[in-house]
């Protein structure tokens, strides 16, 4: 059987623990390769070894570094195939789905191929007497990155590639779900040119994640994942002294006015919610109805999902894959099984689905839920899969309100042909991205992504600007050169050293 070990220092190594996980084909069931998870031992030597490569590396020119970085860039979008082949192996997602997280993933290493201009200072001259004042951003050291199975080559690329263009070194822990794509990233950076150490991959459970937490020599934290791991990762790095970027879980919303066009609400509905087998923290998991427009909302969903060609990944014709794990479809289920009983009418329900040849696969259907109360289960929790929800309002004030009562706050968006409603939602909605007759909101690359209230722990969104910031630290230098010659003991052509508070006159 395969074994995924860790990449340490340049080179892979074995696990050393004795520790191993199972990684399966969701298409299966099939365990088919196992990862290597990493003691506090073998999270500490990544650590010793990012430490040490950081002493040149931040410290290097920005015309080393993004050299390196534009060769990175140009084997990524050599090896799309190799990679997206992994993702679906180990994840499930079908291949023009895993190929698209490739894609998004490169533009944040084009982003970071530019980093020169976003380390650009800024100078002021002459604000005194010959006194000059300069704002520079420096690298924090060795940082970490602590990314979840629903995107495994996606959110380390919107990690690393920026943290390294500014000048850190990094340890990536990835989900020891699907673990294989991140080893690929990190074979590849060395092949670009990245010196040994500066970036490293240590596969684990808790045990690695609570040392990377811990650790002396770890300066900042970013995690995507679950809202519950996202505030504990938030709570124990901050005590530890850390700069810490947590986003946590989502439960978006889409608002469908009675004006909007109902065909391409419904498009993008079915889209949002069951692409990648709604296994994404940007999944739209609640329709919101407003005034007369939900029962034929409802119908073209309907209409539209029991079209969708559920199958393995690896099939060209298939349009969803299965989930994770048996143990996550199983979970998945037991939200549409209990629906009934809580008021939800059961419009589809896909707990029974399998695919003929392939009966030990984590397969689920698409499931629709029409007249959710925001009490039930469905409604409470983010179910991370093909869930999708729909709830009724009866005007634009009520579904906002809906909308802004929740405790999460990632992404939603509003359908609706109304130039006025739009721009009242875009101020009024409590969200951090925001679509407009667009149902998946994720910012490009030179923008920031992140969410509000508990999809998101820590002061900076990632990527675009406010990655940068949480991978750099600001400092600034205040210059005076006399223009005169000074004696010896320093003192100027005044006669003397000034002890006072220098004036600004």
């Amino acid at each position: 059987m395969k074994t995924v070990n860790h990449w340490i220092d340049g080179q892979a190594v074995e696990g050393a623990s004795g520790s191993y996980g199972p990684v399966t084909d969701p298409a299966t069931g099939e365990v088919t390769t196992r990862v290597a998870l990493a003691s506090a031992a073998e999270v500490d030597a990544a650590v010793a070894a990012a430490k040490a490569a950081y002493g040149s590396w931040g410290t290097s020119s920005l015309a080393t570094r993004t050299s390196v970085l534009f060769a990175y860039r140009a084997l990524l979008d050599a090896h799309r195939e190799e990679l997206a082949r992994l993702i679906t192996a180990e994840h499930g997602k079908v291949h023009s789905d895993a190929l698209g997280e490739v894609a998004r993933g490169l533009e944040i290493v084009e982003l970071a191929c530019g980093i020169t201009t976003q380390l650009k200072g800024e100078l002021s001259t002459q604000v005194s007497n010959r006194v000059d004042v300069a704002a520079i951003r420096q690298p924090l050291g060795v940082v970490a990155g602590i990314t979840p199975f629903n995107f495994p080559a996606m959110v380390p690329l919107w990690m690393f590639p920026l943290a390294i263009a500014c000048g850190n070194t990094f340890v990536l822990k990835p989900s020891e779900k699907d673990p294989s794509a991140a080893l690929l990233l990190a074979g590849l950076a060395q092949r670009a040119g990245l010196p040994d150490g500066v970036l490293n991959v240590v596969n684990g459970d808790k045990v690695a994640v609570d040392r990377l937490l811990e650790h002396p020599d770890v300066a900042a934290v970013s995690f995507v994942g679950s809202t519950p791991i996202a505030r504990h990762i938030h709570r124990t790095a901050s005590a530890h002294g850390k700069r810490v970027q947590a986003l946590g879980g989502a439960k978006n919303h889409m608002l469908v006015l009675p004006d909007a066009d109902l065909d391409v609400a419904a498009d993008a509905a079915v889209s949002a919610a069951y692409g990648s087998a709604g296994e994404r923290c940007m999944a739209v998991s609640a329709v919101v109805a407003v005034g007369d427009t939900g029962d034929a909302l409802v119908a073209k969903i309907r209409d539209r999902a029991e079209k969708i060609k559920i199958g393995p990944g690896n099939d060209p014709t298939s349009e969803m894959g299965p989930l994770i794990t048996r143990e996550h479809r199983d979970k998945v289920a037991s939200y549409v099984a209990g629906a009934a009983a809580q008021g939800a009418e059961v419009v589809l329900d896909g707990t029974g689905f399998t695919v003929e040849g392939h009966e030990n696969g984590h397969w689920i259907g698409l499931s629709l839920l029409d007249r959710v109360s925001t009490t039930a289960d469905a409604y409470r929790d983010e179910i991370f899969g093909p869930v999708l929800c729909v709830l009724r309002a009866e005007s634009y004030e009520e579904g906002v309100a809906l909308i802004n009562s929740s405790p999460w706050g990632n992404g939603t968006a509003i359908f609706t042909r109304d130039g006025g409603a739009a721009r009242r939602f875009q101020l009024e909605v409590q969200a951090g991205m925001v679509g407009v007759n667009v149902p998946i909101p994720v910012p490009v690359g030179y923008h920031s992504f992140g969410g509000w209230k508990d999809s998101l722990f820590g002061d900076h969104h990632i990527y675009g600007n406010d990655g940068v910031h949480f991978y750099t630290r600001g400092k600034v230098v205040t210059t005076r050169w006399p223009t005169e010659s000074i004696s010896a003991f320093g003192a100027g052509s005044d006669g003397g050293v000034d002890l006072g508070f220098p004036s600004h006159r």
